[in-house]
């Protein structure tokens, strides 16, 4: 018995590194959130690292928030060559099980859609699809790694405003409560660091090599109200791995205004530690 333990051990191990890498190969790069297969092409045109499918605004939209519609997402898929990604609600594995059979490369497990059982997340071991959490502080994060999270999208503001303020402050609490770690001296104070963050001694593992790494140790992107490259610049020079940029950059009518935010925003991303490159990106707005 202990020999298959030990195999199906090493074999979830594996499977954990894979998706890990699959997110690994997203650092550097723009998230953007389409509702047509021409905003898809946008953004890939515009050099964006993946896209992520929701349902185009509508005055009728029911008060229930769910995932996408299935041909949506399909339709979507044949636009592109990039990763296509898909969001279900928080503890809804049937919406998961879906997303996982039509192909999408991520699942998002988003706060941004009504929660169906928050007590109780999907059990992302249970898939091969790499999973995305939002979180808003170490706590959070460690907490949804444990539970299986490939990526973290440090999340702020829900509501499309345009308002980073919210996301730059989650950012920094997260920094500063690994700096706390990373000066913690030894194992046991971290157990009780762990304790401190969630209430029980369950993220250990995680926060001990978050400890020894100085960050997360999967990939952590920003979201919410980045809408300009000057916002984008600012979150990646606070240490994310890169950007969500939500639908509100798609509100104009006017086509050419899309693809200028878009490759002012991208670009910015790319090259966000370069003023110069800052400024002929943000002339485009």
């Amino acid at each position: 018995m202990a020999e298959i333990s030990s195999v199906a051990e090493i074999s979830d191990a594996k499977k954990m590194e894979m998706k890990l890498e699959q997110a690994q190969k997203l650092i550097g790069g723009t998230i953007i959130e389409v509702s047509t297969p021409e905003q898809a092409n946008l953004a890939e045109a515009a050099g964006a690292c993946a896209v992520m499918v929701s349902e185009p605004p509508a005055q009728d939209r029911p008060g229930i928030l769910r995932m996408p519609n299935p041909f949506l997402i399909k339709d979507i898929k044949k636009a592109v060559t990039i990763p296509v990604m898909a969001r279900c609600r928080i503890g809804h594995v049937a919406e998961a099980q879906i997303l996982e059979a039509i192909g999408v490369d991520f699942i998002d497990e988003s706060e941004s859609l009504t929660v169906v059982d928050k007590e109780n997340p999907i059990d992302k071991q249970n898939f091969q699809t790499p999973f995305i959490c939002g979180s808003r502080s170490l706590g959070e994060a460690l907490m949804n790694i444990r539970k299986g999270a490939s990526m973290i999208r440090i999340q702020g503001d829900l509501l499309s405003s345009g308002d980073i303020s919210d996301t730059v402050k989650n950012v920094r609490s997260l920094t500063k409560a690994i700096g706390n770690l990373k000066r913690t001296l030894d194992d046991n104070e971290v157990i009780g660091f762990s304790k401190k963050l969630v209430g029980s001694f369950e993220i250990f593992e995680e926060a001990l090599l978050t400890k020894k790494m100085g960050r997360l140790h999967v990939v952590q992107f920003a979201a919410g109200g980045i809408v300009t490259p000057a916002d984008a610049s600012l979150l990646m020079q606070m240490g994310c791995d890169g950007v969500f940029v939500g639908s509100e950059i798609f509100q104009s009518s006017d086509r050419r205004k899309w693809e200028k935010r878009l490759c002012g925003i991208v670009q910015a991303v790319k090259q966000y530690k370069d003023p110069f490159v800052l400024v002929e990106s943000s002339s485009r707005f």
